[in-house]
C-alpha cells in the first residue's frame, strides 16, 4: 500500500480536496486502484448536525454516513463508493479510544495522545486504506490522505505527529507527502510573495514532515524565477514544485498536474509499476474539460434555497446540474435566489430585493428546490413551487423540495389551506408531511433515514422511470426525517400529482410527477449525491432537458444523447 499525505498551508479552503481528488484521477487513469481518507481535526463525531454555513453542505455516503463535502469530490473524480469510517474527526478518534479505555484494553496505563491517538489515527488508516471502493470489491493501491485544516492549528497537531511516526512505519518508497500553500499577489505591488509559503514548509518541517511535492496555488500563473526561489528556499528540487492557479473549471485541475510531469515523480519516487504516460481516463478527462470551455448555448437554472450566501452549502446540486448540462452540451449559469426574498414580508421590508429575486426566479429556464431543514424559507419556496406549477417551468424538488411541492398542491389544488409539515405545524388540521415512524426526536445525530435505499416504480408511465433506463427500481441515497402521509395520496392521485414510486414495502412515497406539465418532478432521495461527471443523474438531468425544450425527443431517441 502506498500513502499518499495532503495538507495545507497559509489559508484553509485552499483547494486541498481538488488536489487530493486530482492527483487519485491522475493515478487512476494510470491502472491503479485508488482510496481516498479525509481527515476533519474538529471533535464533532460527524459532519450530520453543522449548519452548512459551517462547513459547507453535508455529504450522504451509501451506508448512511453524513461526511465532508470533500469526500463528494473524492466520489465525483475517482468515480467510487467511499464508507462513513473514509472521514475521521477528532471526535471519533477520542471516541474510540475512550471506549477501548473503558473496556480495559490498555491494562491499566496512561492514555494519553501519545501513543495511544496517534496509534489509533495510524491504526484507523491502515485498517480503512484496504476497503474496497470500486465496483471489482478489489483492495486498493493507493491512499490519498488529506488533513483538513492548516499546519500549524492546535486541533491538527495529534494527526500531524501521527503521521511523522508513520512515515517511518510505513518506509520512504511508500510514503509521500504534498503541501498546498498559497502564493498571494497583493494587488498594491502586482509582485508573487513566496514568503508565506516559505513560512508554512518552515512549520511542517518543524513538526517533523518534509514535503516531496509542494503544490503552489495562485490566482495567475506562476512565474519561473517565484517557481525557483520556493524551490531554493524551501528544500527541494524546482520540478518538485507544481503550480496550479485559477481555472474555468475543476475538470483542468488533473490536466495540469498531468503536464508538470507528476506521473513521472510518483513513479520514481513511490516505485509505481505504472506507465509515464496516462491512459484513456486523462484523455477523457482532457476532452472533458475542452468541451466545457468551448460551450456556446446557456441554461439558466434558479436555485431556490435558504443557504444561497455560500455556494459550497450546495456543492453537490451544483456539480449534478453541472455534470447534466455538459452531457447535452450547453453552460449552465446557476442563479441562487434566497428563499425568503421571495416572501411579501420581504416586499414590505425590502422591494428592491423582493423584485429582484422574482425578476430572476422568472427569467430561469428552470427551477429548483433543494433540501433543507427548519421553517424559515419555506412560503418563499412555496411561491416558487406555485410558480412553476402554474407557468409550466420545468421543476425539480428534492427532499423538502419534493415535501413542499405535496403542500403546495394540497393548498392550491386540494383547496386545504392550511395543508402544511408537521415539521413546521404541529398541530395542522391537514398533515400532509409528517415524521417517520423511527425518528428519534431526542438525540439530533444520526437520527434520521439515511443512506441508499431502494425506490420502486409503480407504473410504466413516468418520465423518471424512462430517464432512468426503463429500470424497475433505482437505489439513491436519503437524508430525511420527514414523509408525505401514505394516507393522503389517493386525494392527490385524483387531481393528476401522482406518486410513481415508493419504498420497498409500499409505504413511503419517494417520487412525484404531475400531469400535463412538462416536467414537475419531486424525488425525496438525494440524486446529486450519485452524480459523476460522465455519468449524469437522471433527475437533473431531466430538469436540463426540460429547461431547454429537448426532452422530448431524448425521450424518443430512447434516452440517447445526441452526439
Amino acid at each position: 500500500m502506498k500513502y499518499i499525505l495532503v495538507t495545507g498551508g497559509v489559508i484553509s479552503g485552499i483547494g486541498k480536496g481538488i488536489i487530493a481528488s486530482s492527483i487519485g484521477t491522475i493515478l487512476k487513469s494510470c491502472g491503479l486502484r485508488v482510496t481516498a481518507i479525509k481527515i476533519d481535526p474538529y471533535i464533532n463525531i460527524d459532519a450530520g448536525t453543522f449548519s452548512p454555513y459551517e462547513h459547507g453542505e453535508v455529504f450522504v455516503l451509501n451506508d448512511g454516513g453524513e461526511v465532508d463535502l470533500d469526500l463528494g469530490n473524492y466520489e465525483r473524480f475517482l468515480d467510487i463508493n467511499l464508507y462513513k469510517d473514509n472521514n475521521i474527526t477528532t471526535g471519533k478518534i477520542y471516541q474510540h479510544v475512550i471506549n477501548k479505555e473503558r473496556h480495559g484494553d490498555y491494562l491499566g496505563k496512561t492514555v494519553q495522545v501519545v501513543p495511544h491517538i496517534t496509534d489509533a489515527v495510524q491504526e484507523w488508516v491502515m485498517n480503512q486504506a484496504k476497503v474496497p471502493v470500486d465496483d471489482d470489491k478489489k483492495e486498493p493501491q493507493i491512499c490519498v490522505i488529506e488533513l483538513g485544516g492548516t499546519i500549524g492549528d492546535i486541533e491538527g497537531m495529534p494527526f500531524v505527529e501521527a503521521f511523522r511516526q508513520f512515515q517511518f512505519k510505513a518506509k520512504r518508497e511508500n510514503f509521500c507527502n504534498i503541501h498546498v500553500s498559497l502564493v498571494p499577489q497583493p494587488n498594491a505591488t502586482g509582485e508573487q510573495k513566496t514568503k508565506p509559503t516559505q513560512n508554512s514548509v518552515r512549520a511542517l518541517r518543524g513538526l517533523g514532515l518534509s514535503p516531496d511535492l509542494i503544490v503552489c496555488r495562485s490566482a495567475k500563473p506562476i512565474e519561473m524565477a517565484v517557481k525557483e526561489k520556493i524551490s531554493m528556499f524551501c528544500h527541494v528540487e524546482p520540478e518538485q514544485v507544481i503550480f496550479i492557479h485559477d481555472v474555468s473549471s475543476t475538470y483542468r485541475v488533473p490536466i495540469l498536474l498531468e503536464e508538470q510531469g507528476i506521473i513521472k515523480y510518483f513513479k520514481q519516487r513511490l516505485n509505481l509499476p505504472i506507465d509515464d504516460q496516462p491512459s484513456d481516463l486523462l484523455m477523457k478527462w482532457k476532452k472533458m474539460a475542452c468541451r466545457y470551455e468551448r460551450l456556446l448555448k446557456v441554461c439558466s437554472i434558479a436555485l431556490v434555497g435558504k443557504y444561497t450566501k455560500l455556494s459550497d452549502c450546495y456543492a453537490s446540486v451544483f456539480k449534478a446540474l453541472e455534470h447534466s448540462a455538459l452531457a447535452i452540451n450547453y453552460k449552465l449559469d446557476l442563479m441562487y435566489i434566497d428563499s425568503t426574498d421571495l416572501e411579501r414580508s420581504t416586499e414590505a421590508e425590502n422591494s428592491v430585493k423582493y423584485h429582484q429575486a422574482w425578476h430572476k426566479l422568472c427569467k430561469a429556464d428552470g427551477i429548483l428546490v433543494p433540501g433543507g431543514f427548519g421553517i424559515r424559507g419555506t412560503e418563499g419556496k412555496l411561491q416558487a413551487i406555485s410558480w412553476a406549477r402554474t407557468k409550466k417551468k420545468p421543476f425539480l424538488g428534492v427532499c423538502l423540495g419534493m415535501q413542499l411541492a405535496v403542500v403546495e398542491f394540497a393548498r392550491n389544488c386540494l383547496n386545504w389551506e392550511d395543508a402544511n409539515s408537521t415539521e413546521f405545524d404541529p398541530d395542522t388540521k391537514n398533515p400532509v408531511v409528517i415524521d417517520m415512524p423511527e425518528h428519534n426526536p431526542g438525540d439530533m445525530g444520526g437520527t434520521m433515514r439515511l443512506g441508499k435505499r431502494r425506490t420502486v416504480f409503480k407504473t410504466e408511465n413516468s418520465v423518471l422511470r424512462k430517464l432512468y433506463g426503463d429500470e424497475m427500481f433505482v437505489e439513491e441515497r436519503h437524508r430525511h426525517r420527514y414523509e408525505v402521509n401514505p394516507e393522503l395520496t389517493h386525494c392527490f392521485e385524483e387531481k393528476g400529482l401522482k406518486f410513481v414510486g415508493h419504498d420497498t414495502e409500499g409505504n413511503r412515497m419517494e417520487i412525484i410527477e404531475l400531469e400535463n406539465h412538462p416536467y414537475f418532478v419531486g424525488v425525496q432521495f438525494h440524486p446529486e449525491f450519485s452524480s459523476r461527471p460522465m455519468k449524469p443523474s437522471p433527475p437533473y438531468l431531466g430538469l436540463l432537458l426540460a429547461a431547454t425544450g429537448t426532452l422530448n425527443a431524448y425521450l424518443q431517441r430512447g434516452c440517447k444523447l445526441s452526439p
